[in-house]
Order: C-alpha cells, then structure tokens, then sequence
C-alpha cells in the first residue's frame, strides 16, 4: 500500500493526538495547492468591501433562505 517510509510515516502521524492530525493534514493538503498568489487576498477583499457597499445602498439583489437553498440543491443536482 505504499513505501516502507509513507507506512512509517502513516503509522506515526495515526499515533498523534486529534489536533496533531488535523494541523498535519491542513499542511499537506495546502502542500499541494502551490505558492500562493499575493494578489488573490486584495481581489477577494475588493469583492467583499464591493458588496457589502451594494448592500448598504440597497442596489444588491438579495435572496432569503430558501430561495438561496433551492438554487444550490439545483445545482447540486445537475453535478
């Protein structure tokens, strides 16, 4: 099922507690993501600070809950 090294490792990182596990997988999987781009967090915020403006001037087309539910489980659907 894999190298004697990734059996010892697996064996070893399964013997740490929860939270030893959890910080351990949140790195490998972010291992695998590559660098990260600098301008992807001043976009996002961009967006959010965007929005929230749309909101507050009441130009935003909200949604309620179920509406919101629907479209997504149609979505989910279609998948």
């Amino acid at each position: 099922m894999g190298t004697p090294a990734l059996e010892k490792v697996r064996s070893e990182a399964l013997n740490l507690s929860e939270s030893e596990r959890a910080e351990l997988a949140h790195n490998l999987v972010a291992s695998l993501d590559g660098p990260a781009d600098p301008d992807v967090e001043k976009a996002w915020d961009a967006k959010i600070l965007r929005r929230l403006a749309e909101i507050d001037s009441g130009t935003a087309n909200l949604i309620d809950r179920e509406e919101f539910r629907r479209r997504m489980r149609a979505r989910m659907s279609r998948s």
